[in-house]
């Protein structure tokens, strides 16, 4: 069935809130949102309608875990919504409750569309959702969006609930029904159906937290199985930064970002797209690379003191910032400034073309590839002789594979030599 046309203004608007399940049925309230987005001619341009509930657990004053349920309140907005047909993405986000939200980017690619990321934000000093938690503030669970791409002119539908599970969250969804990049201002009656559907089934009924954690496993319907595409390795991007006319640092690498430990949520970051930004300094030096969508890495160098003669740079610090990639607010931030890594002799370059992983905190990694990089003394645009990784260096695996025969020669020479002395005492003995 396709959705229902709205008559708001410019901005989009929502409809009146509708109550889904009584109290009194055993079942927490909950509410239906429609957003109908206009763009500058009053044309629908993104159209949403949406039931969803969240489970949370956390932490309690006294230590425990506890499960509470965040319904969406009678009093929803819509700001930031955007629906991007000139920027190839859009945005779907509300407002609720005290100091909640959700959104989820939508990008367009040639003939389809898809939901990218999800951002839940909750408020722990919400005392009637979290009556005695221990950590106070807004938490914020960044998710990719698993369901497939949807072809342009195509409204995606899916009547039966399915979850969306994250870093102590259980996102659930119903009822949905969703347009981005909407055609000639009209909704279309082409309808894409969720792997929860099926031509017969009727509605499924959301979850509350009791029949959550004690239900069998056919109680919800399963969310979408497709296996995700796994992600490449990250294209090598080649950047430098300059002081006057004298190029001063230059990096070549490959960047993917993993901000999700439980669940890994990786992220290549586009070099065609990436620009490098930072300052060059005697000691210290600090590349910045700015992807021009979501994301912002800087890396910070260091120069230390061996000894009295001997200097060596080192990386020193990497800091990562997530952005909603179309209001520009800070999703999440990590920082390391207690790295020791990278470490080269003062006037040459650093190398290491296999991968390697910087652990920037408990949920953000960067992973590294095909790294070159030097941040101090450029001379003539050109990278200077590079101290390499001791994981590209195989020349360290000759001599080990070849103590590692000699040793098991040795072995066996020796265990021959005892048994024939064994049996030549044998012998001895007979006669």
């Amino acid at each position: 069935m396709g959705p229902r046309r709205s008559a708001a203004s410019s901005c989009g608007r929502l409809l009146l809130p509708l109550l889904l399940l009584l109290g009194a049925s055993g079942f927490f309230q909950s509410y239906a949102v429609e957003v109908d987005i206009k763009d500058a001619s009053n044309a629908t341009c993104l159209y949403a309608d949406w039931m969803m509930r969240f489970l949370i657990k956390y932490e309690s004053n006294n230590g425990d875990y506890k499960t509470t349920t965040l319904n969406l309140s009678s009093s929803v907005t819509h700001n930031g919504s955007v629906c991007g047909n000139d920027t190839q993405a859009a945005l779907v986000a509300v407002q609720f409750g005290e100091g909640h939200s959700w959104s989820i980017n939508i990008t367009k690619n040639n003939e389809t569309y898809q939901g990218d990321f999800i951002t839940l934000t909750y408020n722990t000093n919400d005392t009637a959702v979290f009556p005695d938690a221990k950590r106070k503030g807004p938490i914020t669970v960044l998710v990719r969006d698993p369901s497939r791409p949807i072809q342009l002119n195509t409204v995606f539908v899916c009547h039966n609930s399915f979850v969306i599970e994250a870093e102590n969250t259980t996102q659930i969804f119903w009822n949905v029904t969703m347009q981005a990049f909407v055609q000639n201002g009209t909704v279309s009656k082409k309808e894409s159906r969720c792997p929860a559907d099926t031509p017969t089934s009727a509605p499924t009924v959301p979850p509350t937290i009791a029949n959550v954690t004690t239900a069998s496993a056919t109680t919800l319907s399963p969310a979408p199985t497709t296996a995700p595409k796994p992600v490449e390795n990250p294209d090598t991007g080649n950047y430098s930064l300059k002081s006057g006319n004298k190029t001063c640092f230059l990096a070549t690498v490959g960047l993917q970002l993993n901000v999700s430990q439980e669940k890994p949520l990786l992220i290549n970051i586009n070099p065609k797209t990436t620009v490098a930004d930072g300052a060059c300094g005697n000691t210290t030096a600090t590349l910045k690379l700015n992807d021009g969508n979501s994301t912002l890495i800087g890396f910070t160098f260091a120069v230390k003191n061996t000894s009295a003669s001997v200097q060596k740079f080192y990386l020193r610090e990497v800091n990562v910032t997530l952005l909603n990639r179309l209001n520009g607010s800070v999703i999440s931030s990590a920082d390391n400034s207690n790295l020791s890594k990278w470490d080269a002799f003062l006037g040459s370059s650093y190398m290491c073309r296999k991968e390697q992983t910087l652990q920037i905190n408990e949920n953000v990694q960067v992973h590294t590839f095909n790294l070159w990089i030097q941040p101090f003394l450029v001379e003539a645009n050109k990278f200077a002789t590079a101290q390499e990784c001791s994981l590209d260096d195989d020349s360290i695996l000759i001599p080990i594979v070849v103590g590692a025969a000699l040793a098991v020669l040795i072995a066996i020479i020796v265990v021959a030599y005892i048994i024939g002395r064994r049996k030549s005492y044998a012998g001895y003995q007979t006669l």
